[in-house]
């Protein structure tokens, strides 16, 4: 498994970007990456930065949201789609998208259904609970 730091990852982002930007051939992942990242022309800017972006801390003090974060949980929620894991995500994704009508619409319902359960997670020091995580995902359908 392939656990990269900080810098790595942020670095991965910055590099698919330019790829993409540049008409340069991509591996699945960096294609992925890219889309991902222009559903989001507010972060292009940050992202041809380089090493500013890097470098830069994202605090809840500051008023702001971590880009990369949210990057990365969009491409967590693409790859739990992808393969359907935990089994009945992508069903749950398809009645979200049926009520809201835009996919990016429906992507954020579960970003943040898995931001929730990740920080539940880690608050109490227990695996991700994948039966809750559906559990919220469904619960805003009503």
């Amino acid at each position: 498994m392939f656990n990269p730091s900080r810098d790595q990852a942020r670095r991965f982002f910055i590099e698919a970007w330019r790829k993409h930007r540049e008409g340069k051939l991509m591996s699945p992942m960096e294609a992925m990456t890219a889309n991902v990242i222009s559903m989001h022309p507010e972060y292009h800017a940050m992202l041809e930065a380089g090493d500013a972006a890097i470098e830069r801390d994202w605090t809840p003090e500051m008023g702001e949201s971590n880009p990369f974060l949210h990057l990365s949980l969009h491409i967590a929620i693409e790859e739990q789609l992808s393969i359907d894991q935990p089994p009945g995500i992508r069903a749950a994704f398809d009645r979200q998208m049926a009520r809201l009508g835009e996919r990016h619409d429906a992507l954020h319902i579960l970003l943040e259904c898995l931001a929730e359960q990740i920080w539940s997670s880690q608050r109490h020091g227990t695996p991700l609970d994948s039966q809750a995580y559906l559990s919220a995902i469904e619960n805003t359908l009503r």
